[in-house]
C-alpha cells in the first residue's frame, strides 16, 4: 500500500530546530564511523573538501556536521591542523574496522549488485515516504546533472551515485547514508562498466536516464510502493544490460 494519501499534505520528518537534515545525515555517518572503530582515536578525519565530495554536500554542511560532532565530544580541532577523532576508552583500538573487501573479480560486481538490491529499492521506499524540499532538491540536482550528460552522449558515475546517495539521505536514517558511502568504490567500478555498456547507443543512454526520472517523479509524488519497485527494476535491469543476462553461478 502506497503512502501517496495519507501522506501527500503530512510534514516530513525533520531535524531538531535549527538543524540541517543533510547535516544530521553527514554527522551520524560520521558518528558511525567513528563508533564502528573505522576512524581511530587521535585520526585525523579528511578535511572539508573532501568530505564535502565524499558526502555531495556543501563545505557548510560538512562544517555543521563537524560542529555536532565536537558539542558530543567525538572530535576536537587544531587550528590549521583540522579535527581528529576523541580517543575515549569506549572508542578502544581494539574495535575492528567496518567496511568492505575491494572489488577484485566480475563476480564481486555482481555481488554488489545482489547487496545494492536488498538496500537501495527500501531506500527509494523510505524517501518517498520522509522527503523535504532541501532533500528532494539535491536527488533533482544529481538528476539534472545526469540529463545533461545524456544530452552529451555520455556517463557520469559521479552524477549517477549522487543520484542514489541522494536517495539514501532522503530517508533520514544514516545506516542507509553510511552503507552507501562505504560502497561508493565498488558501485562506482559496476557504473562505470555499465556505463560502458550503454554509451554504444543514444537509445539506451536515455532509457536509463528514463528510468532514473521515473524514480524521481515515484518519489517526488510519495508514492513510496512504486518508488521501491521501479528501483528495483532499474538495478536489475543494470546488472542485466551490463551481463548481458548471462549471470555467474555463485553457488559454493
Amino acid at each position: 500500500m502506497t503512502n501517496t494519501t495519507e501522506s501527500e499534505n503530512a510534514a516530513p520528518e525533520r531535524a531538531p530546530a535549527g538543524r540541517s537534515p543533510l547535516a544530521q545525515n553527514v554527522f551520524q555517518a560520521l558518528r558511525a564511523q567513528i563508533t564502528g572503530g573505522q576512524l581511530r582515536p587521535d585520526q585525523k578525519l579528511p578535511g572539508e573538501h573532501e568530505l564535502a565530495e565524499t558526502y555531495l554536500v556543501s563545505r557548510p554542511i560538512v562544517r555543521e556536521a563537524l560542529r555536532q560532532l565536537r558539542e558530543q565530544r567525538l572530535i576536537y580541532s587544531r587550528r590549521g591542523a583540522g579535527s581528529f577523532v576523541v580517543a575515549r576508552p569506549d572508542l578502544g583500538a581494539e574495535q575492528p574496522a567496518v567496511g568492505f573487501a575491494p572489488v577484485e573479480t566480475i563476480a564481486d560486481i555482481q555481488r554488489c549488485y545482489d547487496f545494492r538490491l536488498t538496500i537501495e529499492p527500501d531506500h527509494a521506499y523510505w524517501a518517498a515516504s520522509r522527503w523535504n524540499a532541501e532533500a528532494l532538491d539535491e536527488i533533482a540536482t544529481a538528476l539534472d546533472l545526469m540529463r545533461d550528460a545524456t544530452v552529451a552522449r555520455l556517463h557520469r558515475e559521479d552524477a549517477d551515485f549522487a543520484f542514489h546517495l541522494a536517495i539514501a539521505q532522503a530517508t533520514n536514517n544514516h545506516y542507509y547514508v553510511s552503507s552507501m558511502t562505504a560502497l561508493k568504490a565498488h558501485i562506482f567500478v559496476s557504473m562505470k562498466f555499465h556505463g560502458n555498456s550503454v554509451i554504444v547507443a543514444k537509445e539506451r543512454l536515455e532509457n536509463v536516464f528514463a528510468e532514473h526520472c521515473g524514480i524521481f517523479e515515484a518519489i517526488r509524488a510519495r508514492d513510496s510502493d512504486r518508488a521501491r519497485e521501479l528501483m528495483r527494476r532499474h538495478l536489475e535491469g543494470s546488472r542485466d544490460r551490463l551481463f548481458e543476462g548471462r549471470m555467474l553461478d555463485l553457488s559454493l
